[in-house]
């Protein structure tokens, strides 16, 4: 290996650099962007050893392949079959861990404004000593005394930080729509190209609300039972011609002049998707036929098919989840997204139509950057004239994700039968979580369509 290759590793690992990859060929990256690929790469590690946790395959394949497989676990003092490393308690503790490393960060970097401080340098940094910490913390996890308090009290911490995690990925969804209108409505004043996008894009988003409402009202009821299954399409079909009809009421118009049916599509299509996620995850009910045998009634009849293989369908869902999370944790951690959870707004001058609005960079898109080459990836020190997100709320956002990975892992309040291989099998809890969202969803929007009306002598500004 050349010695170049060998320094930027060690300065990697052990000192200030960023992290690259060593082949020449890929693109640049920047700084800011390195950074948060190592810490979301740590992110999911934890989170595969947490899915690897709760696999009873996993755990009878290792008994069966690995010689001398009860010595090691006695040696370790896992119990006698490793018992202590598997299940919903070797998650929690696997995941207190995570979390502490993540809040630990979160308090280290608070009002870090220059790439330049010492703090900074930590945060961008030290890879190698950071994963040894990150390892330490989660391995000590399982040395906290008295077991059983430590597990229900962090329950309830996982339960609060999982909530909260919703909530902001919600707060943000809302924003996402009225920024998007706003961006395209601020085009549509010099080309009419962006009133036809808006009005294109809106009955897309109304015809996949209505098709997916339909489909679940023919897939999801049947005339003998379903009453849950019944009474939530009609309403949350209800809740979206509510949302619908205020955002183009009159006296929200003349307050919100952005406000429209672009939004309100949006948190239908939202609104539908949950509802869909929901009626998936709760238990299916059973009936009697003419021929007093039980029949599965509430679901899909090519959803019974296709769970039978439940090695692909836990495998192909898991990943699907879990990079959703780390999708939301990315996406939720820029500077935009920590303005805008405090209530701070670009003026609506200064909007720039443009298609790919959501994907503008962090930083200034003129400022002077300094690429460093040292045999590899070449890297963009982008943070030179300050820092682009904030490095305390990514902190803080990757806490609240590892609560969130936590419970979902762990069936949220059916923790004690909980296993990966049955982790989309219905349950109560996960039913009523994703209905309390969608509640949550469409209450945020609502406020923020009414919020001027009911208080007009504050200024609101989405």
């Amino acid at each position: 290996m050349p010695p170049v290759v060998t320094a930027a590793g060690l300065a990697c690992c052990c000192g200030i650099a960023a992290c690259s990859l060593c082949c020449k060929c890929c693109p640049k990256i920047k700084q800011s962007t390195s950074t948060r690929f190592m810490y979301a790469l740590y992110f999911m590690l934890v989170t595969i050893i947490c899915c690897v946790m709760m696999s009873t395959t996993v755990a009878n394949e290792m008994k069966t392949h690995i010689p001398f497989y009860k010595q090691m676990c006695k040696s370790i003092q896992a119990g006698e079959m490793c018992e202590k490393l598997v299940g919903y308690s070797a998650v929690y503790k696997v995941c207190f861990g995570m979390a502490c490393f993540f809040f630990l960060f979160f308090l280290f970097t608070i009002k870090i404004n220059s790439s330049k401080s010492c703090r900074a340098y930590v945060h961008n940094g030290f890879w190698l000593i950071k994963l040894i910490l990150l390892a330490a913390m989660c391995s000590g996890a399982f040395f906290i005394p008295d077991q059983d308090t430590f597990l229900n009290a962090w329950r309830y911490v996982g339960a609060t930080g999982g909530f909260l995690f919703i909530a902001i990925q919600l707060i943000l969804l809302v924003e996402f729509t009225h920024k998007w209108n706003k961006n395209w409505t601020a085009g549509a004043k010099h080309k009419q190209m962006w009133n036809g996008l808006l009005a294109l894009v809106t009955l897309m988003l109304y015809s996949v609300a209505v098709a997916a409402l339909v489909l679940m009202a023919l897939l999801y009821t049947h005339s003998e039972g379903c009453m849950y299954n019944k009474v939530l399409i009609g309403v949350h079909g209800g809740l979206c011609l509510i949302v619908s009809l205020v955002a183009i009421s009159p006296c929200v118009q003349n307050r919100q002049p952005h406000s429209g049916l672009l939004q309100s599509g949006v948190i239908s299509c939202y609104v539908m998707y949950l509802t869909f996620s929901a009626l998936s995850s709760k238990p299916p009910e059973t009936i009697l036929d003419e021929n007093n045998r039980n029949i599965t009634i509430c679901v899909p009849e090519f959803s019974q098919d296709l769970h039978r293989d439940e090695n692909l369908v836990t495998g192909l869902g898991t990943t699907i989840l879990f990079g959703c999370i780390l999708y939301s944790c990315l996406t939720s951690t820029t500077r935009a997204s920590s303005e805008a959870l405090r209530g701070i707004y670009g003026t609506p001058e200064s909007e720039v139509a443009r298609c790919c609005f959501c994907c503008m960079p962090d930083g200034d898109a003129d400022a002077e950057e300094h690429i460093e080459k040292r045999g590899g990836q070449s890297v963009i020190y982008d943070e030179k004239k300050g820092t682009v997100y904030s490095y305390a709320y990514f902190h803080f956002v990757f806490f609240l994700a590892s609560l969130y990975v936590m419970m979902t892992v762990t069936h949220w309040f059916h923790y004690e039968s909980a296993q990966i291989e049955k982790f989309f099998t219905g349950t109560w809890s996960i039913f009523w979580i994703k209905m309390a969202s969608c509640w949550v969803c469409v209450c945020l929007y609502l406020w923020t369509l009414i919020a001027p009306l009911c208080c007009p002598t504050r200024e609101f500004s989405v």
